[in-house]
C-alpha cells in the first residue's frame, strides 16, 4: 500500500485514546471495527460532559437543564437527518440499534400490511438481526420468505433477484454492505427494481454508514437502519429512517411514556412520528454520542478516507493472498474494508486466539451470518476488518503473527 496519501492517518490516530492501551506488552492492532467501532476523544469527552454538567431527562421539564438535555437529543436528530440526507427530522427515530430497528417494522409494518401468501425476500448476505424478525413475521402472517441467491464471489444475482420480485412481493429486505464478507450491494439497482413494482424496501446500513455517504432520498428506499456503536458512537443507541408518511402510518411499537398525546384508563391517543415509536426515557447521552460522532466525522475529507480504507482493504488482500493454506472468503468485486478468510487445519477461533497472543484483535465465527457460512461451507471464519486509524503496519503484524501461527499448526 502507497504511504503517499493526504490523509494523515497519524493524526488520526491521536484522536482515538484506547491506541494507548497495550496488550500482552504491546500496542493493540484493533482490526474489529465492523464488530463495534472505538470511539474517538470528541465522543468520549461529549458524554462525560453531558453526564458531568448537564444531565437531565428530555421532554418532560420545564428547568434549564432538561431544556438543555432536550435541546441537545433533538439536535442529535437533526444531525443525523443531514447526515442521511433525509427530508424531514421526523423521519428520524432513535432507538436501541438497527436491530431494534428491524424489529420494529416487521412488527408495526409487518403485521399491518401483510397477508397470507404474501411474500418478503432477503438475501443470502444477510445478518441474523435481518433474517430472524422477518422469519417471526412470516409465521405470524402466513407469508413466504424468499433469499435471492449469491454468485461463487459474494456478489447478488441481480437476474435470480429481479426473478424472484413478483406481486406477492410485499416488502424487501437487504444489507447495504455484508458484515462478514464485505460485499457492497448494488443498492440503486435492486432498490429501483423493487419501486418498479410498488414493492417497499428496507435497507440494513449497519455496515455502511461508518464507510461512505448515504443518501436515503437518492437511494429511494422506505427504511434504512444502523447502529452507532459502529459509528463511533456509543452502544445503546441506533437509528431507523422512515418515509414520514409511512411512519405516520404505523401503529406504535411500544407503549408507555412520551409517546402519547393523551391516556385514560378507556383509551390512549398517540404521539406523531418519530415520538409514537420512542416509549420511555431514551438513550440521551447516546443520541448525544451519536451527534459527535457524526460531527467528528464531518471533519474529514469522505473521498480521502474511503480512499485510505479501500487502499487497507487492498494492501491487506494481497498479504494475505502471499500466505500459503489461507483462503480469502467472499470476493466481491466491490468491498468494504473487511477481509474474511480461513486457514487450511485450523479453526478460526484457534486462529483468533493465536493472534490475540501477538496484540491483533480480530473477529472469528459466524459473524451472525450461518446461512452464508454454510454456503461458503465454513463453520466460521477469521475476520479483519478496518478503519480510519489502522495502518499498513499493523496489517503487516497479523500477516506475521499469522504466518507464525501456521508454521506452529503445521
Amino acid at each position: 500500500m502507497s504511504e503517499a496519501s493526504p490523509f494523515d492517518v497519524e493524526a488520526t490516530r491521536k484522536d482515538f485514546p484506547f491506541l494507548e492501551r497495550e496488550i500482552r506488552g504491546q500496542q493493540v492492532a484493533f482490526l474489529d471495527s465492523a464488530a463495534s467501532s472505538q470511539k474517538p476523544r470528541a465522543v468520549i469527552d461529549a458524554v462525560s460532559e453531558f453526564y458531568a454538567t448537564s444531565y437531565a431527562n428530555i421532554h418532560r421539564g420545564v428547568y434549564q437543564l432538561s431544556a438543555e438535555a432536550t435541546e441537545k437529543y433533538e439536535g442529535a436528530r437533526d444531525q443525523v437527518q443531514h447526515f442521511l440526507h433525509a427530508e424531514d427530522r421526523r423521519e428520524i427515530v432513535f432507538l436501541r440499534n438497527a436491530t431494534e430497528a428491524i424489529n420494529l417494522v416487521a412488527r408495526a409494518w409487518g403485521d399491518e400490511n401483510l397477508q397470507p401468501d404474501d411474500e418478503i425476500l432477503i438475501t443470502a448476505l444477510e445478518h441474523h438481526a435481518n433474517i430472524v424478525p422477518w422469519q417471526m413475521l412470516s409465521e405470524r402472517r402466513s407469508c413466504r420468505l424468499r433469499v435471492a441467491p449469491i454468485d461463487a464471489r459474494g456478489e447478488i444475482d441481480l437476474n435470480a433477484y429481479e426473478s424472484l420480485l413478483s406481486e406477492r412481493t410485499k416488502i424487501v429486505a437487504i444489507t447495504h454492505v455484508s458484515n462478514a464478507i464485505g460485499t457492497i450491494n448494488p443498492l440503486p439497482e435492486m432498490i429501483a427494481m423493487a419501486k418498479a413494482r410498488g414493492i417497499t424496501v428496507l435497507v440494513d446500513g449497519a455496515q455502511a454508514v461508518p464507510h461512505m455517504n448515504v443518501d436515503v432520498k437518492s437511494l429511494g428506499c422506505d427504511f434504512y437502519t444502523f447502529s452507532g456503536h459502529k459509528l463511533f458512537a456509543p452502544s445503546g443507541i441506533g437509528v431507523l429512517y422512515g418515509c414520514h408518511s409511512m411512519l405516520e402510518s404505523m401503529p406504535p411499537f411500544l407503549g408507555g411514556g412520551d409517546m402519547i398525546e393523551t391516556v385514560t384508563f378507556e383509551k390512549s391517543t398517540y404521539a406523531k412520528s418519530p415520538g409514537k415509536f420512542e416509549a420511555g426515557t431514551p438513550d440521551i447521552a447516546g443520541a448525544i454520542g451519536l451527534s459527535a460522532a457524526i460531527e467528528y466525522l464531518k471533519g474529514f475529507d469522505q473521498a480521502q478516507l474511503e480512499r485510505w480504507e479501500t487502499g487497507l482493504l487492498t494492501y491487506a488482500e494481497k498479504r494475505l493472498s502471499e500466505l500459503d493454506g489461507l483462503r480469502i472468503i467472499g470476493n466481491a468485486r466491490n468491498k468494504a474494508p473487511v477481509v474474511s478468510f480461513v486457514v487450511d487445519g485450523v479453526h478460526p477461533h484457534d486462529v483468533g486466539t493465536a493472534l490475540d497472543q501477538s496484540g491483533v484483535s480480530v473477529r472469528v465465527g459466524h459473524h451472525c451470518a450461518q446461512p452464508l457460512m454454510e454456503i461458503f461451507e465454513v463453520p466460521a471464519t477469521v475476520r479483519a476488518s478496518f478503519s480510519i486509524f489502522n495502518t499498513p503496519s499493523e496489517i503487516d503484524r497479523l500477516t506475521q503473527a499469522l504466518s507464525e501461527t501456521m508454521e506452529i499448526f503445521r
